[in-house]
């Protein structure tokens, strides 16, 4: 006998499906982001171990265990059948939240091993949440509302970060100390948030005849499958995991070191302003990437991507270049180059890899694509910041990221172009 809520589903039509799929995909990664992000609104000021500023070590360290994530990923997700993964979301998300409370207890500096610890399961939760989407008529629309949560929740998590940090100090604790409790403490906001979403989650229907006739079949990719993918399209993967390399370093940047550029531009006592200024970016990105649904034809979309690619470059050097000539201000500037990273940063994690499976006809699965693009991204970030705090130690991170936007947007220009050749010729 179906569960009640399955029952009822099967009733409704396709956009209540729709909806009630992007709610909950979105609500489960919103949550996780509680256990993840929260740690990276505090300074962590005057700490430091074996030369590093202390919050490079932590965010560094973090994301050593989420790259590993990635690279296990490859295999873990590819492979994971759809009964699985429920349990799987439960478990990695409560070793992660559990090492957050270690990162409260052990005393500094020692805890800082315990954020590896944390990263290392949250890194697979993106891979399976999107499995439940993949393949269907509407996964552009379904895959834009879930990347959506990153998006918001990145600011909201690190708003209340700030604001656990900034009570518990109201409380007597010393401000190293409330930097360290709270991502335990945000943590623990969400889990029963997290329990509803997951709840939802597991009533998602699967992949009907329609879906399956318009995007293909997705499967379980073992080694061998794998293998003769990367062989089939070795050079159009290459230019675009390049690409995301560029696109990860860049997003982790923002995202990680918003609190330092936000004071550089002034605006380090406005805790809200890390949820404000992502709603813009969210609600623009959503209508040019979930709009794509509507563009029947997978040859047509996989070129449309491709477009998409180079005008997010084009708005990150635009807008940069605007910001040092004084016509863009700094909340704006921050924006703006938000919209042009996370418009292709959402193609790569919900769309273009699903439109490229379906072009081909190829028996594969996205988690696989996103995976092995996501491994070399974090990858390619902790190499960027260890650069950053052995290389340029003195500069400052507004320069920085200034420099790292026209990078970013050159670079991704051309390597978008290429990659749109190649697939052209391959096609």
């Amino acid at each position: 006998m179906q569960p009640r809520l399955s029952s009822w589903l099967h009733r409704q039509p396709q956009a209540v499906i729709s909806l009630f799929m992007i709610l909950a995909a979105f609500s489960t990664y919103f949550a996780m982001y509680a256990f993840r992000k929260p740690f990276a609104a505090g300074t962590y000021s005057g700490l430091s171990l074996w030369g590093m500023d202390y919050k490079i070590l932590l965010v560094i360290i973090q994301i050593f265990g989420y790259t590993l994530s990635k690279f296990l990923g490859i295999k873990v997700i590819s492979e994971m059948k759809p009964g699985r993964r429920i349990l799987a979301i439960l478990l990695l998300i409560g070793v992660a939240w559990l090492a957050l409370l270690l990162f409260a207890i052990i005393p500094y500096p020692y805890n800082f091993i315990c954020l590896f610890f944390n990263g290392l399961p949250l890194g697979m939760i993106w891979g399976i949440v999107f499995s439940f989407l993949e393949g269907r008529r509407h996964t552009e629309l379904l895959g834009a509302g879930l990347c959506v949560s990153f998006i918001i929740a990145s600011g909201v998590m690190k708003t209340m970060g700030l604001w656990w940090a900034l009570t518990f100090e109201g409380w007597g604790m010393s401000m190293q100390q409330a930097e360290f409790w709270m991502p335990f403490a945000s943590g623990a906001v969400f889990v029963p948030v997290l329990l509803l979403a997951v709840w939802l989650l597991s009533h998602v229907p699967p992949p009907g005849a329609e879906d399956i006739a318009s995007r293909s079949e997705r499967v379980p990719m073992d080694a061998a499958a794998r293998r003769n993918f990367v062989r089939q399209f070795a050079w159009g993967l290459g230019f675009l995991v390049v690409f995301y390399i560029l696109l990860s370093i860049y997003r982790s940047i923002r995202d990680d070191f918003q609190a330092e550029l936000w004071d550089a531009l002034g605006y380090g006592d406005t805790p809200e302003i890390f949820t404000l200024s992502e709603i813009p970016v969210a609600l623009v990105s959503l209508l040019c990437v979930g709009l794509l649904f509507l563009i029947k034809s997978n040859k047509i979309a996989l070129r449309t991507n491709f477009f998409l690619l180079i005008l997010g470059c084009l708005l990150t050097l635009l807008s940069t270049a605007g910001f040092e000539a004084g016509i863009v201000g700094g909340a704006w500037w921050i924006i703006l180059v938000g919209m042009g990273l996370y418009i292709p940063y959402i193609l790569f994690n919900a769309v273009i890899f699903d439109r490229m499976i379906a072009v081909f006809r190829t028996a594969a699965n996205v988690g696989f694509l996103i995976y092995l693009a996501d491994s070399f991204g974090y990858l390619g970030y902790v190499g960027v910041q260890l650069y950053r705090n052995f290389g340029v130690g003195e500069m400052s991170w507004l320069s920085f990221f200034t420099t790292l936007s026209y990078v970013m947007g050159i670079g991704g220009i051309a390597l978008a172009i290429l990659a749109f050749v190649y697939f052209e010729k391959k096609e």
